[in-house]
């Protein structure tokens, strides 16, 4: 069974993934000097959402996270629509880190940016970690401690030696951002944020839920900040504009502080992206067999082994479909896909948690209450609804396609039974 230190490093392993390693400069390259800002209102943000992640997950403690929120709160389609709108989401993500991570190992081993050789090294990447995760969930959850604490230690010394060198004047925000330019980057600080959504769907194999998820989701979701933002802060003062023209602004900081350890920066971000993988497909592939637990998709999903008791098939079957978007998709395109999507989840959440409390879902005297409801879910939904408005066309054409989709499925799933 999974406790609160293990579910805790779950969702920092989850949402500390490559991307921090890549998405400074590319925040500088869009605010400038006011790239920190966009990390600080994606926290401000993101406050009222956690809470409302901590009040559903205290009430409803199935397998499944937004799925079974959404479900217990408004029934089988709108939440079948949000879980599969979360799949896609998590493995448009995890087909981006997965890119990414190809794009890093390319600057010690230029042989692998080859069709080729990529294709094999992501066959043997998820098939490695689809092994692990097939080995049982308290395996699983112990090499989640550790992956997370082997990246998040390095990011953090980095953090607080480079604080030495940041120039306070590279830090002055000469100009207000526009808007197009703070709604594209807050997508990509969702995207940057989410990861809590995919660590608590395996809720039903955590130890005393009710409690255990409310104080994770608030652990683990501060430190995730803290780190964000510390990172960013530091690579603006150290670099200055030079950030927005740099590619890998993690390496140039650590050349900085430790003359020569560029390379340590690579192992560490390959490291982050590995960890962040493992962790998706963990909570992901518990996705895929709660839908086909629930009928929704084929039964054969939902099959669990004899020995471990873990959904083998829906794990390999997350690995494979993440796996050809990672060799065929870049990290930006991806990425911005997932983020909007993920609002519509988290969209999702904020309104179950309101209406599981207003139909006094759970009887323990431990569940979590949302306070001033429905203030906090409004505000949540106020926040993702002003990002969405900043997406693009071609972004809100790839959405709607995949809810056209959703909706088929959906349909041919249940008329059999009507």
């Amino acid at each position: 069974m999974v406790g609160f230190w293990s579910l805790s490093a779950a969702i920092v392993n989850l949402t500390i993934a490559g991307s921090i390693f890549a998405l400074p400069g590319t925040l500088a390259n869009s605010m400038g000097p006011a790239a920190p800002l966009a990390y600080v209102l994606g926290a401000l943000l993101f406050v009222p959402i956690v809470v409302c992640f901590a009040a559903a997950g205290s009430r409803v403690t199935a397998t499944g996270g937004p799925y079974s929120y959404v479900n217990a709160a408004f029934g089988r389609f709108p939440a079948f629509a949000t879980a599969a709108i979360l799949w896609i989401s998590s493995v448009a993500g995890s087909g981006s880190l997965s890119a990414a991570l190809i794009d890093q190992l390319s600057q010690l081993f230029p042989w692998l940016a080859q069709p080729a050789p990529r294709m094999l090294f992501l066959v043997a990447v998820y098939g490695a970690l689809g092994a692990l995760n097939s080995r049982g969930i308290r395996i699983g959850a112990a090499a989640v401690t550790t992956i997370a604490a082997a990246k998040v230690l390095p990011l953090l010394i980095l953090t607080v030696a480079g604080s030495r060198y940041v120039h306070l004047e590279n830090l002055h925000m000469h100009a207000v951002p526009s808007w197009a330019s703070i709604g594209s980057s807050l997508v990509l600080v969702v995207f940057a944020y989410s990861g809590i959504e995919t660590a608590l769907a395996p809720s039903g194999e955590v130890r005393d839920p009710i409690k255990v998820v409310p104080r994770a989701a608030f652990a683990g979701v501060a430190v995730v900040f803290a780190l964000y933002i510390g990172v960013q802060l530091v690579a603006q003062g150290m670099l200055g504009a030079e950030l927005a023209r740099n590619d890998a602004p993690m390496v140039a900081v650590c050349e900085v502080i430790f003359p020569g350890g560029g390379g340590l920066v690579v192992i560490i971000a390959t490291l982050s992206l590995l960890g962040c993988l493992h962790g998706d497909l963990l909570g992901s592939s518990r996705l895929i067999y709660a839908l086909a637990r629930d009928r929704l998709l084929p039964a054969a999903l939902s099959a669990v082994s004899k020995g471990t008791q873990v959904p083998t098939r829906a794990i390999f079957a997350h690995a494979l479909v993440a796996c050809l978007l990672a060799s065929a998709g870049s990290f930006k395109t991806l990425a911005l896909l997932s983020g909007g999507a993920f609002c519509f989840v988290y969209i999702g959440v904020c309104a179950a948690a309101w209406r599981l409390q207003r139909m006094q879902v759970g009887s323990s005297s431990a569940i979590f209450h949302l306070r001033g409801s429905p203030l906090i879910p409004l505000l949540g939904i106020a926040g993702l609804l002003a990002i969405l408005a900043s997406l693009r066309t071609s972004e809100w054409l790839a959405i709607g396609c995949a809810a056209l989709g959703v909706s088929a499925v959906y349909a041919v799933r249940r008329w059999p039974r009507r």
